[in-house]
């Protein structure tokens, strides 16, 4: 089964993460975005977070939903995703991820190549793209034109591509920025590395 989560970052807007999020099979919702769905008069299968940002009343109408996690040291999309996989729940879709502060939304991007060490299958949709971990080498769909970033939070990651605008061939990319603003060249691009992992950005 997938799982849809709803972080507590901008509601989506565009159709594609959007309408993951209106049909998804199993709809899992951080604390603080309960209230984006009451205004849709959604109702979530599970409620996951440390509860610390959702008002009392909501607490005592999803309370047959709540899964309080009080750990401090994850945040609530992590717990979240932790909830997914204690239920064998391992195909997840993440929503709502990115916007409102930076820094959280930098901190979420960072985190799937955690959520894929842990065994989830994972990617994040936001209104502009996807973002989704590699942990091996792999050939990715693509089009002709389609906007390609790479980010290597190991900088020892020696990296390989073909059929982007601007190869790489055999290099490390130590900076944030170095391996932003590529494109595809056709119906499908690869990437080789060792040791990884890798975190991609398609647009779509």
């Amino acid at each position: 089964m997938k799982a849809v989560i709803l972080a507590n970052g901008e509601f989506p807007s565009h159709p594609t993460p959007l309408n993951e999020l209106l049909d998804a099979p199993l709809l899992v919702c951080c604390d603080g975005a309960i209230e984006n769905l009451e205004k849709l008069a959604i109702t979530p299968n599970a409620l996951v977070g440390d509860l610390d940002s959702i008002k009392e009343h909501l607490k005592k109408k999803y309370q047959s939903i709540l899964h309080h996690d009080p750990d401090q040291n994850t945040n609530d999309l992590t717990k979240a995703v932790k909830w997914c996989i204690g239920n064998r729940i391992n195909d997840i879709v993440i929503v709502g991820a990115t916007g409102k502060r930076e820094d959280h939304t930098l901190g979420n991007i960072g985190l799937l190549s955690n959520y894929a060490r842990m065994g989830a299958n994972v990617k994040m949709l936001t209104d502009t793209g996807v973002f989704y971990p590699l942990l091996s080498s792999s050939t990715i769909g693509s089009y002709v034109g389609q906007q390609v970033s790479i980010f290597s939070p190991n900088n020892q990651t020696v990296i390989t591509t073909k059929n982007l605008k601007y190869p790489i061939e055999n290099k490390t990319l130590p900076e944030f920025w170095m391996g932003t603003l590529n494109e595809s060249l056709g119906d499908k691009f690869e990437i080789s590395f060792s040791p990884g992992p890798l975190i991609i950005y398609l647009k779509y």
